[in-house]
C-alpha cells in the first residue's frame, strides 16, 4: 500500500487527476447499474462514488491542481450541453412551435417556485441572506446562478464575511441538488406505475402521427377529365402533399415522369396522406384491384442516403431526377419522419430517400446522392470544433439587462448548446456538415457528463462532511433540499396526473428546469426517446436566464 501511494504521488499533476477521474468513473458507472425496484443512479452513480473519493483524498492530505479539475470539468460540460444540441436540433424548433408555450410555463413555475421558497427561508429562518444564495444556486445545480449571487454581493458591498459563504452552501447542496430531481423521477415514476420504455415509444408515435402519415393507394384512372392531361399538371410536382411512384400500362409496369400524359385504364401508384390519396381517387377514377408492385419487373427501388456535398440544401425539383434519370423519389426520410418529397423540399445530410426505377437509372442517381454509408458513420471533426468554438463565444457575450447591476451570459453551458441547436438545425455550410453519426454522439455525450460529474463529486467531497457535521451544514443541507424538491413534486405530479404530460417529457422539463444535465443523461437512459431531450432544450434557454436573475432579485428585495 506504501509503494502505491508513493507511486501516485509521484505522478504530475494531470496524471494524478486522471488516475482520480478513470477510478471515480469506473466505480460511479457500476454503482448506477445496480438497481433496487427497477429504479437505480444511472449516470448519478459517478457523482456519489466522486465524493467519497474527494473525502478519501481530503483525510489522506491528498491535494489536486484545482485549475486541471475546472479545466476537465468544463470541457465535460462544454461536450454534453453541444452533443444534445446537435441531437435534438433537428426536431427543437418543431416542438418549440408545437408545446414550447406550455413547456416553458412549467419550467416558469419551477424556477418561481423555487426562488419563493429560497426567499421564505430567508425570512423565516433567518439564514444570512449570502448563504440561502448559495444554497439556492446549488439546490438548482446551477453555477452560473452562483456566479450572478457572488456579483450582487460585490456590487452592493456585502462585507467580506458574506462573501464566502455563497461557496459554501453551493458546495453543501449542490450533491442532492442532483440527487434530488433523480429522486423526484423516480418517485414520479413509482408512484404512477410508469413504463419509461413504453412512454418513449408513445412519444415516437405521437411524433410521427403530428405529420402527415404517408400512405399508399392504387388507383385506376376512370374519369374522362383526367385522361389527356400530365402527372404535373394533375399532381402538382408533389406541392399538394402526393407523389405517383408507378404506373401501370397495358399491363407495363413504368416509372411516371412529371410530362407524361395519362390515359384512361392506367393505374398509378400514389404515395402521400391518407386525406389527400382519398381526393386524388375521386378526381381521378376508382381504387384499382390490381395491386402494383416490382416484383417480376424489370423496376426496383431502393433507398438512398444523401451524403454528396453537391446536393445539400438544393430542392428535389431542382436535381430532376425524374426527368433526367427517369427515377421517382416517393418518400423522404428525416430524423425518423417521412416527409412527402415536394419540389420545394431540400436535402440534409443523412436524408434517406426512397427511389422507384430501372437499376441502372437508380445506380446513377445514387452516385448523385453519394449513398455512401462509410461517410454517414464518419465524424467530421472540423464542424465539431467551429460548433464548439462559435458557442463559446455566443456563452462569453454579456448581456445588459436594464435594471440589473451586472450583465447575464449563457455561459459554457448555455452558449454550446444554442450553438449547436442552431448549425444543427442549418444543417451544412458549403462542405461544413454539423451532422454527426448517432453512435459518435452517445459516445461523446457520455464521455462528457461522466467526466463533469466526477470533477464536481471529487471537488465537493473534501469540504462535504465538513460542512455536514459543523456549523450550519445540516440546517442548509436541509434548507436546499426543499428548494430542490418542492418545485419539482408539485410541477411534476401536476403534468402527469392533471395535464397528462409523457413521463420522459416531465423529466425533460424537470431536468431543464434545473439545468441539470446529469438529470437529462439520467432521463436518457431511460428511454432510447428523444422526448427528454427535446424538452430539455426547449426550456432551457429561458430557465438559465432566470437562474441567473433569481438571485440579483432575491439581493434588490430582500438586501
Amino acid at each position: 500500500m506504501p509503494l502505491l501511494i508513493d507511486l501516485f504521488t509521484g505522478l504530475s499533476d494531470v496524471a494524478r487527476v486522471m488516475v482520480v477521474l478513470s477510478l471515480v468513473s469506473i466505480a460511479g458507472l457500476a454503482l448506477g447499474q445496480v438497481t433496487i425496484g427497477g429504479v437505480g443512479l444511472g449516470i448519478g452513480g459517478v457523482l456519489f462514488a466522486g465524493i467519497a473519493a474527494g473525502h478519501l483524498a481530503a483525510s489522506a492530505g491528498v491535494e489536486f491542481d484545482h485549475h486541471v479539475l475546472h479545466f476537465v470539468r468544463e470541457f465535460g460540460l462544454i461536450l454534453f450541453v453541444y452533443t444534445i444540441g446537435i441531437q435534438v436540433g433537428p426536431g427543437f424548433f418543431a416542438a418549440l412551435k408545437r408545446s414550447g408555450l406550455g413547456l416553458n410555463l412549467m419550467a416558469l413555475a419551477v424556477v418561481g417556485l423555487g426562488t419563493a421558497t429560497a426567499a421564505a427561508i430567508h425570512l423565516v429562518t433567518g439564514t444570512p441572506l449570502a448563504a440561502v444564495l448559495g444554497v439556492y444556486s446549488g439546490a438548482v445545480t446551477n453555477t452560473p446562478s452562483l456566479a450572478a449571487g457572488q456579483e450582487i454581493l460585490h456590487t452592493v458591498g456585502a462585507p467580506a464575511g458574506d462573501l464566502a459563504l455563497p461557496g459554501l452552501g453551493y458546495a453543501v447542496t449542490y450533491p442532492f441538488g442532483i440527487a434530488g430531481i433523480l429522486l423526484t423521477m423516480a418517485l414520479i415514476r413509482g408512484v404512477f406505475r410508469i413504463d419509461a420504455a413504453a412512454e418513449g415509444a408513445a412519444y415516437e408515435s405521437r411524433r410521427r402521427a403530428e405529420v402527415a402519415v404517408i400512405e399508399t393507394l392504387d388507383v385506376a384512372v376512370r374519369n374522362p377529365a383526367a385522361a389527356g392531361r400530365t402527372v404535373r399538371e394533375l399532381l402538382g410536382s408533389g406541392e399538394r402533399g402526393v407523389v405517383a411512384s408507378r404506373m401501370m400500362r397495358g399491363g407495363t409496369l413504368q416509372v411516371p415522369l412529371p410530362g407524361t400524359v395519362i390515359e384512361p385504364g392506367d393505374v398509378l401508384h400514389l404515395v402521400g396522406p391518407a386525406t389527400a390519396l382519398q381526393e386524388l381517387k375521386g378526381r381521378l377514377g376508382t381504387e384499382s384491384d390490381i395491386t402494383l408492385t416490382t416484383r417480376g419487373t424489370d423496376m426496383r427501388w431502393e433507398r438512398l442516403v444523401v451524403t454528396a456535398d453537391a446536393v445539400l440544401g438544393k430542392s428535389i425539383a431542382g436535381l430532376a431526377v425524374n426527368d433526367t434519370y427517369g427515377v421517382v423519389i416517393s418518400r423522404v426520410t428525416r430524423a425518423g419522419v417521412e416527409l412527402v418529397p415536394s419540389s420545394a423540399l431540400k436535402l440534409q445530410f443523412g436524408d434517406i430517400l426512397t427511389a422507384i426505377g430501372k437499376p441502372a437509372d437508380i445506380a446513377r442517381v445514387a452516385q448523385l446522392m453519394g449513398n455512401s454509408q462509410r461517410r454517414l458513420q464518419q465524424v467530421e471533426y472540423i464542424p465539431v470544433f467551429i460548433g464548439i468554438l462559435l458557442g463559446i463565444i455566443l456563452g462569453s457575450i454579456p448581456l445588459y439587462v436594464p435594471g440589473m447591476p451586472a450583465p447575464m451570459k449563457l455561459g459554457l453551458a448555455g452558449g454550446p448548446l444554442l450553438a449547436a441547436l442552431v448549425l444543427s438545425r442549418v444543417g451544412h455550410a458549403g462542405p461544413l456538415v454539423w451532422f454527426m453519426p448517432p453512435a459518435a454522439n452517445a459516445a461523446l455525450r457520455e464521455i462528457g457528463i461522466v467526466l463533469f460529474l466526477a470533477v464536481v463529486g471529487v471537488m465537493s467531497g473534501g469540504r462535504f462532511m465538513e460542512t455536514l457535521v459543523e456549523g450550519d451544514g445540516l440546517a442548509w443541507m436541509l434548507y436546499g433540499a426543499l428548494i430542490t424538491v418542492v418545485p419539482l413534486l408539485i410541477v411534476g405530479f401536476l403534468a402527469r396526473a392533471v395535464w397528462k404530460l409523457n413521463y420522459l417529457t416531465a423529466c425533460g422539463v424537470l431536468a431543464g428546469s434545473m439545468t441539470d444535465p446529469p438529470a437529462l443523461a439520467f432521463a436518457n437512459g431511460l428511454s432510447p426517446s428523444q422526448a427528454a431531450a427535446l424538452a430539455y432544450a426547449t426550456v432551457y434557454p429561458l430557465v438559465m436566464c432566470l437562474r441567473i436573475l433569481a438571485p440579483q432579485l432575491l439581493v434588490l428585495l430582500l438586501w
